[in-house]
């Protein structure tokens, strides 16, 4: 990363009021004034993909108020009919409207693409109603745009490796337990043992529905690992079994490659279609 980037870096904690303006910092050396709330456009690099509506109305009654004490950060929008584009303070902006508010107080930076991103992905992350999943996809990015390892994320972001680590980490989960994560049905305590295990998707299935803590989840995953084994061969079985049918299906492999194969159904009707598929090869 080059040093016009970790000038950057150094000016982000002035700019989200983590410390005392510091001294050089041209990037976030700006002109603060006040906007319309039309006059502003959504940030297109914008990471966060989930905006908790609770929290925005409460936040809109505190705007209501007490104001709005942290200006928006923007950039001459070159892109769309708005004058700006925002930079961080998406969420105020739309808790402002939810208030009924005409204008705002905005900052002015001087920032490039690449640049609004990295400000838009650390803004996120330093949020902290912030779910898990998109802290770590924030980490990802940081990692894969930017080129900074673990360790610099750490110092960056002052949380340990071991978090940054175990909170990318979740991302091998299968899709649908991040999803769960997402949604707050699991939280990342309970999904982490399940990474790495081939029948993650219905022991977090059964993780909700018995609402299971960690420790029994490291006990469940103790008790699988030691009663089954499973190779690709047997991967690349479910899978094809899965794409001919079009629904979820496990295959539990024992040492003696004796097993049980589970298919899930939704609905009374996907009943009736294994029922039938099952009726149509006991024929065949």
């Amino acid at each position: 990363m080059n040093s016009k980037k970790k000038g950057l870096g150094k000016g982000l904690s002035a700019l989200f009021g983590d410390q005392k303006r510091p001294e050089n910092t041209a990037k976030i050396e700006s002109n603060e004034q006040k906007a319309l709330i039309g006059e502003l456009a959504r940030n297109k690099y914008q990471p966060r993909t989930i905006f908790d509506e609770q929290k925005l109305e409460e936040l809109s009654k505190s705007i209501k108020k007490n104001g709005i004490i942290q200006p928006i950060a923007v950039r001459k929008n070159k892109s769309s009919s708005e004058l700006y584009e925002i930079v961080a303070g998406e969420r105020r902006w739309l808790a402002a409207q939810k208030a009924g508010l005409h204008e705002v107080p905005i900052t002015i930076l001087d920032l490039n693409d690449s640049e609004t991103l990295e400000v838009a992905i650390v803004e996120n992350i330093q949020r902290e109603d912030l779910n898990i999943i998109e802290e770590a996809k924030g980490y990802k990015r940081l990692h894969e745009e930017f080129g900074y390892d673990q360790d610099k994320i750490s110092s960056f972001m002052s949380k340990s490796r071991s978090h940054i680590s175990n909170t990318l980490r979740l991302l091998n989960l299968p899709k649908d337990i991040i999803a769960m994560i997402e949604q707050g049905e699991l939280t990342a305590g309970q999904a982490r043992p399940l990474i790495g295990m081939p029948n993650a998707s219905a022991i977090a299935e059964e993780i909700v529905a018995k609402k299971l803590s960690a420790r029994s989840i490291e006990n469940i995953k103790k008790r699988k690992t030691k009663s089954f084994t499973i190779d690709p061969n047997i991967f690349d079985a479910q899978r094809d079994i899965e794409r001919s049918i079009g629904l979820k299906v496990t295959i539990q492999n024992k040492k003696n490659n004796s097993g049980k194969l589970s298919i899930e159904y939704k609905n009374l009707d996907q009943l009736e279609l294994i029922s039938n598929l099952l009726k149509k090869y006991s024929k065949s």
